[in-house]
Formats: C-alpha cells, structure tokens, sequence
C-alpha cells in the first residue's frame, strides 16, 4: 500500500524487516504452543524493490529447535498479479525463545524432521552451524560491550 512505501513507490525495508518478524513469530508460536520473543534476526540482503500492488508472499518455516531457542527461516517473495510472475526478495534467519508470562525462557518440544527430506535436513543442519556463529558473535559482543 502507498502508505508502506517510499517516495519511490517501493516498500520500506523496514516495513518488510516487520513482517519477516511476524510471519517468523507466527511459525515459532505454533510450534511452541506458549509465548516467544524475538531473540536475533540475521542479515537481510533485499535482492529486488517490492513496488506498489505488487503481493508479498512470506514462507516461514522452524528450521531447529535447541533447548528453549529455535531457528526460523522466512523466504519472501513478489508476485505481480497482472501476470503472476514470482521473484525471491529476501530470506532470514530468527531465533526465538519460549517464555512464560513473567519472561522467564521455557524448554521447548524436539523439532521432528524427516532425514529421508533433503530440504528438512538441509535446514536442520544450516541452524545449527548458525547458531555456532551467532554465540561466538553474541560472546565477541558481550566481551567488547561490557555486556551492555
């Protein structure tokens, strides 16, 4: 809508951030069956400008599920209506933690996969050497911060 976009006539990056962070929360609430928050989001690389009228289609999906933390992927595409053509956008990558209603983080469910699904494994495997980098990167960050 017009309101979601630049002066340009494309959405705001921004706008599109917002999103990947709702439909990323809708997967890791279904699969918590309890509350969560946002923990890290990865980089997001815009491959193409998501124009006014176009539909923004967002496929999130859990990749892994840790101890009271999980993965989630979101791939997002464009679709020209008039022709029905779809581009990727963008993809990312969220970790989420389970908590109760006093934000104390909850254990979660194993995440059931299938390895006989190439895509199912892929996926599983790819979070978990994420999830390696993202703590080396959250200690170099507490270490150079203080912590704050």
């Amino acid at each position: 809508m017009p309101n979601d976009a630049n002066p340009l006539g494309s959405l705001f990056g921004g706008k599109l951030v917002q999103w990947v962070d709702l439909a990323a929360s809708i997967a890791a609430a279904r699969h918590a069956r309890c509350h969560v928050v946002t923990a890290s989001i990865d980089s997001m690389t815009f491959l193409r400008p998501v124009r006014i009228g176009q539909l923004v289609i967002l496929k999130s999906s859990v990749n892994r599920v840790f101890r009271t933390s999980m993965e989630v992927g979101v791939k997002v595409f464009v679709e020209d209506l008039p022709t029905g053509e779809c581009k990727h956008v963008s993809s990312a990558y969220l970790t989420f933690v389970a908590v109760d209603k006093d934000g104390a983080r909850l254990p979660l469910a194993p995440l059931e996969i299938d390895p006989a699904q190439p895509d199912e494994l892929r996926r599983y495997t790819g979070a978990g050497l994420r999830r390696e980098y993202r703590l080396q990167l959250k200690q170099r960050t507490i270490e150079r911060d203080g912590g704050a």
